[in-house]
Order: C-alpha cells, then sequence, then structure tokens
C-alpha cells in the first residue's frame, strides 16, 4: 500500500511540475523585478505568486488567524518598461526625492574607433595634432530624481530632474599621460504626463516635456555646448518600447554660440526602440539632419546579465557626434564592459 501510494503521488507531482516549467520559461526578469517595486507587502507577494504560476488564495478565517482585507484585493499588473522607468503605475510609485538610473550606468574598459578625433578645433587656432589612441576607456553615470508628484494638482504629472556625464578616457595613451579627452554634462529638467490611448496597436503611456543642458566644460575654441527644449513621446508593445523625441534649440547670441552650425550634424530629434528579451536588452537609437548633405548617427547597445546585478554591456557607434567635441566628426566605434543599471 505505501508504495502504491507513493506512485500516486509521483504521478500527480509530475504533470505539476511540467506545467510549472513551461509558465517559468515564459516569465522574463522583468516580471520579476515588476514585483520588486511594490509597497504594499500582500500586493509584492500576490504579485510573486502569479509571476510564480501560483494561484493567491485567499487566506482563511481562523480563531488563531483572523481574515485580512487584502487578501481580497485584485492581483496588481506586471509593470512594463516604461512602467518602472517613469512610475507611470500606482504600483510602480516610489515617493519623491529618491535616486533612480536615468540613462544606462555603465563602464567600456575597451572601445575602438576607425578614427579618434585629434584635432577638433574650430576658427583659426592651429595646433598640433592631439596624438589620440585608437582604443580608450568610456565611463556614464546617469540619475533622476522625482522632485514632485501631482504638479499642478493632477495626479497624472510628475517633475523629474536628471544629470548624466559621459566621459571619453585615453586610458592607455601614455604618450600624452593617459587624460580625459572629453566629458560631456547633461543636467536636465522633465515634465513627465502620463497618457493611457491606444495607437496603431501600440500603447500611448507619456508624453514628457524637457529642458535639456548640454555642454563639455572647456574653454576657448574646444569649448561645446547648446540648450534644448524637447517633448518625447513614449510608446510600448509587449516588451518593445518607443521614444520618440523633437527637440529645438534655444538661441544664443552670435558671439557666444560655441557651434553654431551643431544642427547640422545632430539633427532636430531622435528615435530609440528598446527590446527586452527575458534578461537580454536590446536598444537602437536613430539620429538625422534630413538635409541633402546627410548627416545622421546609428548606435547599438546590448546588455545581458553575467552575474548577480553586474550585466555584460556591447556599444556599437556609426556617424557624427558620439560626443560633443566630435559633433560635426563622423567614426565608427566598437567598446565592451558592463553596465550596473538600465536606462531609456
Amino acid at each position: 500500500m505505501a508504495v502504491r501510494a507513493w506512485l500516486q503521488w509521483f504521478a500527480a507531482l509530475v504533470p505539476a511540475l511540467a506545467g510549472l516549467s513551461a509558465h517559468a520559461s515564459t516569465v522574463s526578469l522583468a516580471d520579476w523585478e515588476s514585483c520588486s517595486s511594490i509597497p504594499a507587502d500582500a500586493a509584492r507577494l500576490a504579485c510573486y505568486d502569479r509571476v510564480a504560476g501560483r494561484a493567491h488564495a485567499a487566506a482563511q478565517p481562523t480563531a488563531e488567524l483572523p481574515a485580512t482585507p487584502s487578501a481580497a484585493e485584485p492581483q496588481p499588473p506586471l509593470l512594463s518598461a516604461l512602467s518602472r522607468h517613469w512610475e507611470l503605475d500606482d504600483a510602480a510609485k516610489r515617493g519623491a526625492f529618491l535616486f533612480r538610473p536615468h540613462r544606462p550606468n555603465y563602464f567600456l574598459p575597451a572601445k575602438y574607433s576607425n578614427r579618434p578625433n585629434s584635432t577638433p578645433f574650430q576658427g583659426s587656432l592651429v595646433q598640433p595634432d592631439l596624438g589620440l589612441d585608437n582604443i580608450e576607456a568610456e565611463l556614464q553615470l546617469s540619475f533622476k530624481i522625482k522632485a514632485m508628484e501631482g504638479v499642478f494638482g493632477h495626479d497624472d504629472v510628475d517633475l523629474w530632474f536628471g544629470y548624466t556625464a559621459t566621459s571619453y578616457w585615453q586610458a592607455y595613451n601614455d604618450r600624452i599621460s593617459a587624460p580625459f579627452r572629453e566629458t560631456n554634462y547633461e543636467p536636465e529638467a522633465m515634465l513627465v504626463v502620463r497618457t493611457d490611448h491606444e495607437i496603431g496597436g501600440f500603447r500611448w503611456r507619456f508624453v514628457n516635456f524637457g529642458l535639456l543642458h548640454q555642454s563639455n566644460g572647456r574653454s576657448a575654441a574646444l569649448s561645446r555646448s547648446w540648450n534644448r527644449a524637447y517633448v518625447q513621446f513614449g510608446l510600448e508593445r509587449g516588451n518593445l518600447a518607443v521614444l520618440l523625441r523633437p527637440w529645438v534649440r534655444l538661441p544664443e547670441s552670435d558671439g557666444t554660440d560655441d557651434n553654431p552650425d551643431i544642427e547640422d550634424y545632430l539633427g532636430h530629434g531622435d528615435l530609440q526602440l528598446t527590446y527586452r528579451d527575458g534578461r537580454n536588452a536590446y536598444s537602437l537609437l536613430l539620429r538625422n539632419n534630413f538635409q541633402s548633405d546627410n548627416h545622421g548617427a546609428m548606435k547599438l547597445n546590448w546588455s545581458f546579465p553575467l552575474y548577480g546585478r553586474l550585466r555584460g554591456y556591447v556599444q556599437y557607434f556609426n556617424g557624427y557626434g558620439e560626443s560633443l567635441i566630435d559633433y560635426n566628426h563622423r567614426q565608427q566605434s566598437f567598446g565592451l564592459g558592463v553596465s550596473l543599471t538600465e536606462g531609456m
């Protein structure tokens, strides 16, 4: 009888394990991470149970453990990448004055360029070649802070501030003492308005009104800077996110403009596509000036799991304006490194 009971138990267990395995193969890391942002304990547990394929049964009232109202609450939806990044759903909100990732945070210890910009000078200044190496390192640090929820008394409007610094380091160039050849600084303010509309099979999640300053903090002929006002539209469909951002350059006086022709190379907007496949994330950034003397750029990124929160990071760039000092210089580059956080 004992053998028969064990066989019956095993026969019932096999289909259950098979079903659990099939469910797990369809669950991505993003599904698990979306649950971690839910503040309420009961709702967060219900989300984990849902991702794991377990029914979240309501607690049965007993004399020792009375039923709680949270047991009957509806299960929260799984959060998308756009929702987690901009806190577009109530379950994603984490309050104000917390540091969050903005753009990707990464370190590329090895990055190869086919045409380093060794003479990035303007005007009548004549200086010798800088003697740059083809291989250098690149570092980007980027964060944002929500300064206010419910701006103007509207629950769907939030105010954010962001900051990004990207440094290009001639780390292996002993001939010129391995300097940081260029660092770009980008503070910005963003008013994010949550939306919920269907457009061509995509869900339109937000529109972002932003002000962005970008400069390299240098002087004389090496100084580069500009200011922009932009509108960014965020849409998603499944694991695909689409970010369309047209911008207008804010005018500067002729005497103080470091780069009056920068729009001829960096254009009037960009388009970013981001796709997540399990624990892999891919992004494509496109930019073009849409003029007869065509100047554009393309950047491809791929991040993948390495160990814990550490992720591998691969970057390919082709075109103009990889950095501000190179806004009118065309090159191709390929870098390998690691990232700690993804961004948009």
